[in-house]
């Protein structure tokens, strides 16, 4: 149960991949600077993996998220793909008819979510039994707290691990990779070092300098494509660089706090909890829906951006967050992802579908009029929060109906206790005929 709202929120409905926050911060640090040794499980292409063993598809290139029309027409998007896929070229986020010509056998399945939440939780008690602290960071990543084997020794440690991942298979029929460091950071970046079914320790500077100093500084937690555009115009292009450099670009690129910390965070020295029992905040919530085949029906479009506003502001509410401005995104139907992007902003801070409809729907409905008038059709929608604040702050010019806010309440109590969907915007059922990745929708 969520102690925040009183009752569950589903706020993995939809959603491929849940990274609950992107950075150590400083609020998710340790006060004190007690040595502590971390290990980070990555399920290697988790939604793939658990389709290969429930139907005996092993060795075969599946992608996750596409579908055949009757015809033999592949649709949709590849959300993942298995590494017999990923060796042919088939990659995230690409096209199911890009898939298809790479490798005219492609195996394509859509994702049946609760299958993978009801696997999830059964490795979370299984890690629950090999370390005092375990933090789910996303359906198929956690972190634990392994301090308690550090005295083992690297042969000891590495045979934690291999325990570890020897119950996960022998229980689940899963293989996972492993990284085991002094920094969350440091782990998550040697599990990635040796996939599928690895392990990699980083207890030693050799290690460190060994397996991490060649990596680009973009790989790190937190950091991306843009700040590392900005690190890198400073001469830094590699963990081996800033470990050479100091603190000092840092700080005088993203200022003596921000600086110091994303230093920290590179050169393996921050001290991040393994937040089991915390309730992780994402920085923004999104939602994208492409559709099955495109459009040129103006209510069909309104019905599934009325769905993508009610999918964001229920995830918000369960997180106990407002917002005020708002990204959306109308995608056209081309072989480029191309399309129109635009920030709308609502009369103040909010999480309730009915102000963001009103801010978001009449722009939104202009822009799609005139790509038809230019005959284009449209190929899916999306919408996100540009900046969101804890719900419950007092706005001097703004304040929300309660009557508005009690209807949206009780919505959130049918749909909890009965499932997503039982009551929902009767404008919202125009949306795009056809299927999507999700089994359920």
């Amino acid at each position: 149960m969520n102690p925040n709202t009183g009752f569950d929120y589903d706020l993995e409905q939809d959603v491929h991949r849940i990274t609950l926050y992107s950075t150590v911060a400083r609020n998710h640090q340790h006060a004190g600077f007690k040595k502590r040794m971390y290990l980070h499980l990555d399920m290697n292409c988790f939604y793939a993996q658990v389709e290969q063993r429930a139907y005996n598809l092993y060795g075969l290139p599946l992608a996750m998220g596409g579908w055949r029309k009757p015809d033999g027409t592949p649709r949709g998007i590849v959300a993942t793909a298995s590494y017999e896929a990923r060796a042919l070229g088939i990659e995230t986020a690409m096209s199911a008819l890009d898939a298809q010509q790479i490798c005219p056998y492609v195996v394509f399945m859509q994702i049946d979510y609760d299958k993978y939440k009801g696997i999830s939780r059964e490795l979370k008690a299984i890690m629950d039994n090999h370390a005092p602290a375990v933090e789910k960071y996303s359906m198929d990543e956690y972190f634990m707290d392994v301090s308690h084997v550090m005295k083992r020794g690297r042969e000891g440690i590495h045979q934690f691990v291999a325990d570890l991942k020897n119950d996960i298979y022998r229980q689940l029929g899963l293989v996972s990779s492993v990284g085991v460091a002094m920094s969350k950071t440091y782990a998550k970046l040697a599990s990635s070092l040796r996939k599928p079914d690895g392990i990699t320790l980083i207890l030693s500077a050799d290690d460190v300098a060994r397996h991490l100093f060649p990596l680009s500084l973009k790989k790190v937690w937190g950091i991306g494509s843009r700040r590392y555009d900005k690190l890198q115009r400073r001469g830094l292009q590699t963990i081996a660089d800033a470990h050479k450099a100091g603190p000092s670009p840092f700080e005088k690129q993203f200022g003596k706090m921000q600086g110091r910390l994303f230093y920290e965070i590179v050169t393996g020295r921050d001290r991040g909890r393994v937040m089991e029992n915390e309730n992780h905040i994402p920085d923004e919530v999104s939602y994208m829906h492409t559709f099955s085949d495109w459009t040129a029906d103006l209510q069909q479009v309104k019905g599934e951006l009325i769905k993508a506003i009610a999918k964001v502001c229920y995830r918000m509410r369960g997180y106990k967050r407002w917002a005020r401005r708002w990204g959306c995104h109308i995608r056209l139907q081309d072989v480029e992802w191309n399309g129109y992007s635009f920030a709308v902003q609502a009369p103040g801070y909010t999480n309730l579908d009915y102000y963001v409809r009103q801010a978001c729907l009449p722009e939104a409905m202009e822009i799609v009029h005139r790509a038809f008038g230019e005959g284009h059709t449209i190929r899916g929608v999306g919408l996100h929060t540009i900046d969101m604040i804890p719900a419950g702050q007092t706005e001097l010019f703004f304040q929300e109906d309660e009557e508005v806010r009690q209807l949206h309440v009780a919505a959130d109590r049918v749909n909890n206790v009965y499932g997503t969907g039982t009551v929902f915007w009767a404008s919202s059922a125009h949306g795009v005929p056809g299927k999507t990745h999700f089994v359920s929708r």
